[in-house]
């Protein structure tokens, strides 16, 4: 046990925990009396990382040499999801969660993960022949039932998350560029489907109001312009912890998940906006360091699609607050608060630490 320890990526593990860390302060700050959601977050965090330690125990070559485990959890994870639309409580205007008591669970982080396996696997299996645009078809139907019932269930932010882990995959695999231009266009095509028959009338909203928020200040483009005024109002060192006006007063809208960037870049300024993306980009580059010792290529997708994934996901959360990215309600990775994401992402990092011990 002591040996295998000794070989995990603890740099890896060190960087996750301080973006969590940053988290946590922002939740103490904003807490309150109670401090419930802090306290919650402490204690997923130690479920994460004991979760990460006893994955990592695992052979994930298991994962590689079998099929069933990954097919039954790829099942599991879309059941999970199909669910919802009956057993779903609506958090926030989404139907994404299970309510199990004072406990919401959230089954579209178990589909991140399970869509990473399925497409490393699917794709390992086949790099040989990845000029057969039929196996590009068949993985974008894997990936297309998960976005199917994240669509039902009004999760913009995660569709968009999934759609990237696909497309990224299928990139890195070896895709030719005139099947990428097809899958471009097809996905132009999806969208204007999807925009004039399946968006709901806020969700249209959402897109249009992040290029001109002032339009409608009190309505569509609120949350965006109380995260750029609470990211400005910070300066360079911020109003310091609990010290910040627009989630202290309440005027920022959701500083604890969907918004806890500008929460700490109010009150913790340009600097804590910096350190915070220096922490990102080290993570990164340790992912990336695991993906190019990977010793075969499904171990090599696996890295990669967890990659796009933390990608995507931060610059899509920071890109709503900064303005550049319509408002579609979706955590910071590790920072924002929320058990099921937490846990998910460090039974990721398991995965990734059996990849680099085995």
């Amino acid at each position: 046990m002591l040996q295998h320890l000794k070989k995990l990526d603890w740099l890896l593990v060190f960087s996750a925990v301080i973006l969590v860390s940053f988290g946590l302060a922002s939740l103490y700050s904003s807490g309150g009396d109670e401090l419930t959601n802090f306290k919650k977050q402490l204690l997923w965090l130690a479920i994460g990382f004991f979760l990460m330690a006893a994955i990592s125990l695992f052979d994930y070559r298991i994962l590689k040499n079998f099929t069933a485990p990954i097919v039954i959890f790829y099942g599991i994870s879309i059941l999970m999801l199909a669910g919802l639309l009956v057993f779903g409580t609506t958090v926030r205007g989404a139907e994404s969660w299970y309510r199990i008591g004072a406990i919401t669970v959230e089954p579209v982080e178990i589909a991140k993960i399970a869509i990473i396996l399925l497409l490393a696997k699917y794709f390992s299996m086949r790099h040989i022949e990845m000029y057969r645009i039929r196996h590009i078809i068949a993985s974008g139907v894997y990936a297309l039932l998960p976005v199917s019932l994240v669509v039902l269930q009004r999760e913009i932010g995660s569709l968009l998350v999934i759609l990237s882990i696909w497309l990224g995959i299928t990139i890195i695999a070896g895709i030719k560029i005139k099947h990428l231009v097809l899958l471009g266009l097809a996905g132009l095509a999806v969208f204007l489907i999807s925009w004039n028959f399946l968006f709901h009338d806020y969700q249209r909203e959402r897109f249009t109001s992040f290029l001109n928020p002032e339009s409608d200040p009190q309505g569509a483009g609120y949350n965006a312009l109380q995260a750029r005024i609470a990211v400005g109002s910070g300066g360079v060192w911020g109003k310091g912890l609990g010290e910040g006006t627009q989630t202290g007063l309440g005027f920022l809208p959701e500083p604890q998940t969907d918004f806890i960037y500008a929460a700490i870049v109010e009150e913790m300024g340009f600097v804590g906006a910096i350190l915070l993306l220096v922490c990102f980009a080290f993570l990164l580059l340790r992912v990336m360091k695991i993906l190019r010792h990977a010793q075969n290529n499904f171990a090599r997708l696996v890295a990669a699609g967890f990659l796009v994934m933390l990608t995507s996901q931060t610059f899509i959360n920071m890109g709503m607050t900064l303005g550049i990215m319509p408002i579609t309600g979706i955590p910071l990775p590790f920072v924002s608060y929320g058990g099921s994401g937490l846990i998910a992402l460090f039974a990721m990092i398991g995965i990734l630490q059996s990849i680099r011990t085995n």
